[in-house]
């Protein structure tokens, strides 16, 4: 059992003929006495400075693993993103692709239609250019008969016609 101040106070020593001198015996304890309520003290006031030490650590410790947890949170919402937002760009990917795709068939369905279309027309251009040539040529040719130069001989007797017109009045 660890001795109090009060036991070195209260201490007695046995009286021998030769022994030591009581007044430097009971200074002496005095003394050891109050260093040793002193030692106490400090011993009280270090315990409870390390049980409030203990309690920030604790503090501290609590603080760090949540911290560390929110981390791991932030990290897996961080990860989600990341994978949900590569899921997205592949599906806008994927689409623009098949937009694409589409565009370009469209495309070229109406240049297929749009090529028909001309070759149609350079058809009916021959065609009209030859009916043309035709139609010109036969003008050329009726401009070119002898039938010009007949007409363009004959005279016109009107005295009959005076005539007729006078009987007829």
């Amino acid at each position: 059992m660890a001795l109090t101040p009060l036991d070195i106070h209260n201490k007695e020593f046995g009286r021998s003929f030769r022994g030591y001198d009581e007044d430097e015996v009971n200074d002496f304890l005095e003394q050891v006495m109050k260093d040793y309520e002193a030692a106490l003290d400090k011993g009280k006031k270090l315990e409870a400075q390390l049980s409030s030490e203990k309690e920030r650590v604790t503090h501290f410790t609590t603080i760090e693993n949540t911290l560390q947890s929110s981390i791991l949170i932030a990290q897996e919402a961080a990860e989600e993103v990341r994978r949900n937002s590569q899921k997205e760009a592949k599906l806008i990917v994927k689409e623009a692709e098949k937009n694409a795709d589409r565009i370009v068939n469209d495309a070229l369905s109406k240049a297929r239609r749009i090529a028909i279309e001309i070759e149609e027309l350079k058809k009916q251009s021959k065609v009209f250019r030859n009916r043309f040539r035709m139609l010109v040529e036969a003008q050329l040719e009726l401009i070119q008969t002898d039938d010009w130069d007949y007409l363009m001989g004959h005279e016109v007797d009107t005295s009959e016609l005076e005539k007729f017109e006078q009987e007829e009045q």
